[in-house]
């Protein structure tokens, strides 16, 4: 597979292959509110859009969507799951991207930058845990930044962290994390993932910012 296209693309056309070969007449899609309005607005394409920009599944793909929660937004999911019964573990987790950790990568989504996003993923989770917080990530950029180990320049990666108080994922602020929990956080990545030299935590509200990075 070529890397021509943009990892959204080939979500789509991954995604639609799969559809079309299994026979399916329905797809199950989690869409919520802050989806559509994003979208809508042009603030940002959302992968499970479709409907609401004039896009007819069951023409395009043969197939037709169901989106029972596209009228909530996170904390009406949640709070939805709450009053079903459902194990909280389902519905009181952090948000993960539908098109996984592609997502999480600036530029070319190759199997190795995956591969880095998905140890400072671990790094992140298992250190932000306790903290209560809406959301946590780590962010791979595309540019190498210039760095120094064992006494020797290296041009390494940077990875960006983002944790994120909110309610709804519509509006949404920086937790404020302590120095030595973020030295913490550096450190682990740094040294357990050696072809990076730079971590920073975006302290940008959304808007302007985004929870996701694309």
């Amino acid at each position: 597979m070529g890397t021509s296209l943009s990892w959204k693309s080939w979500f789509c056309i991954f995604h639609c292959r799969i559809v079309r070969k299994s026979g399916a007449k329905f797809l199950l899609q989690g869409t919520i509110l802050t989806d559509v309005d994003e979208t809508v607005a042009g603030i940002k394409r959302q992968h499970n859009v479709f409907e609401q920009l004039g896009i007819d599944p069951e023409k395009a793909f043969g197939y037709r969507i169901l989106e029972p929660l596209i009228q909530l937004r996170k904390d009406g999911v949640r709070k939805t799951g709450q009053a079903l019964g459902l194990p909280r573990e389902l519905f009181d987790r952090i948000p993960f991207p539908g098109p996984a950790l592609a997502a999480r990568v600036i530029g070319e989504a190759t199997p190795d930058r995956i591969e880095t996003v998905c140890k400072a993923t671990v790094i992140v989770e298992r250190l932000l845990k306790d903290q209560k917080a809406f959301q946590y990530l780590a962010i791979l950029h595309e540019d190498r930044v210039t760095g120094m180990r064992n006494g020797k320049r290296q041009f390494g990666q940077q990875i960006e962290l983002r944790c994120w108080d909110s309610l709804d994922a519509w509006t949404a602020k920086p937790s404020r994390l302590s120095f030595e929990l973020l030295e913490k956080l550096a450190g682990e990545i740094i040294r357990e993932i050696p072809e990076v030299v730079s971590v920073t935590y975006n302290i940008a509200p959304k808007p302007p910012s985004t929870i996701e990075a694309v």
